[in-house]
């Protein structure tokens, strides 16, 4: 069976530290972060100014990405955060490692 070599991101955004938080998902996800950061697709993130890209997880499927951006959004706030700092406990904008 050949290796399906595309990848699917699930990511929260923040507007600053504890701030205002989106997710969502993207199979490019430094082209889909540089759209939201440049306030390209007009929405809740460009509104809101949640630019700064502070998780990510990497998935195999299109389905495995939407399936978990579903249930984070479905999550408590709360939940959110300690997922955003088991990985990124300073809120650092990880945007600027991926390019």
């Amino acid at each position: 069976m050949p290796h399906n070599e595309k990848q699917y991101y699930t990511y929260l955004l923040a507007s600053k530290k504890h701030g205002t938080l989106y997710t969502g998902m993207s199979s490019d996800l430094i082209k889909r972060i540089y759209q939201h950061k440049n306030k390209i697709t007009k929405g809740f993130v460009a509104k809101y100014n949640v630019t700064r890209l502070v998780y990510f997880e990497v998935h195999d499927s299109a389905l495995a990405a939407i399936t978990r951006e579903k249930q984070i959004k479905e999550w408590q706030r709360e939940w959110k955060i300690n997922l955003i700092e088991k990985m990124n406990p300073e809120w650092h904008d990880l945007y600027d490692g991926l390019i």
